[in-house]
């Protein structure tokens, strides 16, 4: 019912170059002849239009990537000495897993808002540090061989008064030391409660070929059922931070729905520029992970409530 190589000849012919063409000529054998006139011509020919279609879409992603502005990466200022010298003790004594006192003190120098708190290594201590930073106080086990604190009974919350603090550590040490008995146990991590908000999951891994690759992703259900996770590679402007969130399923969430109150965007993408500096600033850290990272309304600072850290063994010097 048509005539592919006198209409393969007209498309040839007529394309002088000021804008892309491509073609779909779809059939069997009869469409050799057009074939070969569309490559002479230098003129694609794709076996759907939807392929079609995607070669174009292709080509404008790739125009306006070349046509974007220039990358601009933030730099904050941080305590980069303090770090140094907390990772250097750490890779010298060959403990390479953080946990949430050494990762929020690192943190806490890149500029993260961490809660007030200390280490107790008894039931007193507990109750002197609670007093002192004020009531009501979370309280979570540290050991290197207690991940999941609270499926174990190592997270307290809410923790209203000293007598509390007290015989809440006693109860944690009880329930630790019973269901895994050969821990290591540093003490009880004694901190300022956190207010509500959105937990969110920021954090890296370290690719043995690109380097760091930042992670972003909504707490719960989000990130174990649904995936819904976005990686990106460091460093990171604070338009790409942005397109990070907008590329997740729950960005609707994130600005806020039927009645909801989104949370400031503009604070997680600061919290990813500098993780994306701080793991930039030292290629030991080989994992990170804030989880929970909550998140509040727009001008209300977003708290790290847990974090973990890897790092890389100790390099000698030749």
């Amino acid at each position: 019912m048509s005539k592919p190589a006198e209409t393969a000849k007209a498309i040839a012919t007529s394309v002088d170059g000021s804008k892309p063409v491509v073609a779909t000529f779809m059939g069997g054998s009869r469409l050799i002849p057009a074939r070969q006139e569309l490559a002479a011509a230098g003129l694609p020919d794709y076996e759907t239009p939807e392929r079609a279609v995607r070669a174009l879409k292709g080509m404008l992603e790739y125009a306006t990537w070349k046509q974007r502005p220039p990358r601009t990466v933030t730099r904050f200022r941080v305590n980069r000495r303090r770090v140094e010298r907390i990772l250097f003790r750490r890779q010298r004594t060959g403990f390479l897993q953080l946990g949430e006192v050494k990762g929020k003190d690192i943190l806490g120098a890149y500029g993260f808002h961490v809660p007030e708190g200390a280490l107790a290594s008894n039931a007193e201590e507990a109750q002197e540090i609670a007093e002192r930073i004020g009531f009501p106080v979370a309280m979570k086990i540290v050991s290197p061989d207690v991940i999941h604190k609270s499926d174990l009974g190592g997270v307290f919350l809410n923790v209203a008064n000293g007598e509390s603090a007290e015989d809440s550590y006693e109860l944690m040490m009880l329930k630790i030391r019973k269901k895994v008995p050969e821990a290591r146990i540093e003490g009880v991590y004694v901190e300022k409660m956190i207010g509500k908000g959105l937990e969110v999951i920021i954090g890296m891994t370290r690719d043995p070929q690109f380097g760091p690759m930042l992670m972003f992703g909504l707490g719960g259900i989000f990130v174990e059922v649904m995936k819904d996770v976005t990686f990106h590679l460091a460093p990171v402007t604070e338009q790409e931070a942005i397109q990070m969130l907008k590329s997740t399923k729950s960005y609707d969430m994130l600005q806020g729905r039927r009645g909801q109150e989104g949370v400031d965007l503009a604070a997680i993408a600061s919290g990813l520029q500098r993780i994306s500096q701080l793991t930039t600033d030292f290629p030991q850290i080989t994992e990170l992970d804030i989880n929970p990272f909550i998140v509040g309304n727009f001008g209300d600072e977003p708290v790290v409530a847990d974090v973990r850290m890897t790092l890389a063994p100790l390099q000698e010097k030749k």
